[in-house]
């Protein structure tokens, strides 16, 4: 019986020992991938059965992006779940908002935003989740801006901070070129997206019909440039990307296969070419893959 104890125990120590290993090298591997390209990157991955984690720069901070978009998404359901409104309610569309610096009123460009075809339905009802799903899968500004003046920006920050997302700072909408020019942008770290999407893969965000749907979206993401790009076929990515001049970023959960998940934030900045960029940031996300799960 003691020797059967104590096998079992040595199993048990070397795979452990096995297991540290594989993150050790997985995480100088990121390291060296890093150094060699010009740039600032943040990493944080999770493993969602162990909770193991690699953490390169992961409190840096960077201007967010549209990875905000993916808190803007939480409030809203948090705000519908409180009974603040439905999510089939409909709100008129409008190309007129406020900046944060005065109450002074700005437009969007059509020409700077990924998604046009709103621009030509001004006037017109839309549903709330017909505008979320256009702010995360097609990463509509403009559908974003009246998201964000629906629930209000400091709500967004305020329950980010509940979940110990202590840097994450979702000020205001998209183009608010006086409130750019005084710095006040939007901004984040990886850790803070890998808690926020840790607790969407856990259903811990308002209840497990608002997390299903959430990750329902995500699932839906048109840009598949980074964490996709570096995993086989087949596998799914509930994700949100963000891109601004020399800021590329990717974020999501990972579902694979066999039932695991994991959690992966990639954040870039300060390169020289973006194409390099988010090659960098696909060879990480498949690196991870190829050093953690593939035949394991």
């Amino acid at each position: 019986m003691r020797t059967s104890i104590w096998l079992i125990s040595l199993s048990l120590l070397c795979s452990c020992s096995a297991s540290r290993k594989i993150m050790y090298d997985t995480e100088n591997e990121i390291q060296q991938v890093i150094s060699a390209q010009p740039g600032v990157y943040g990493v944080a991955y999770m493993d969602l059965q162990t909770g193991k984690q690699i953490l390169i720069n992961a409190h840096e901070p960077f201007h967010a992006a549209s990875t905000m978009k993916t808190p803007v998404m939480v409030e809203l359901y948090k705000q519908a779940a409180a009974g603040k409104f439905s999510m089939t309610d409909s709100v008129v569309l409008k190309n007129s908002f406020k900046s944060i610096v005065d109450g002074s009123a700005f437009e969007l460009d059509p020409a700077d935003d990924s998604e046009t075809e709103l621009y030509k339905h001004l006037g017109e009802k839309r549903t709330i989740a017909f505008l979320l799903d256009q702010m995360i899968v097609v990463s509509s500004n403009l559908a974003t801006n009246m998201l964000i003046e629906l629930v209000d920006a400091k709500n967004v920050t305020a329950s980010m901070r509940g979940i110990g997302a202590k840097d994450i700072q979702v000020l205001r909408g998209v183009e608010d070129n006086k409130a750019f020019e005084k710095g006040l942008n939007n901004s984040t770290t990886a850790y803070d997206l890998m808690l926020i999407f840790e607790h969407i893969a856990k259903e811990q965000f308002v209840n497990k019909a608002a997390s299903d749907e959430m990750i329902i979206v995500l699932l839906g993401q048109h840009f598949n440039e980074i964490i996709p790009a570096g995993l086989p076929p087949g596998i799914k990515v509930a994700h949100k990307t963000g891109s601004i001049t020399k800021v590329e970023h990717d974020s999501g959960i990972v579902y694979l296969p066999d039932g695991r998940k994991y959690v992966l934030i990639l954040l870039s900045k300060q390169w020289e070419k973006q194409e390099n960029a988010v090659r960098t940031m696909a060879n990480i996300s498949a690196l991870i893959y190829n050093h953690i799960y593939a035949g394991h």
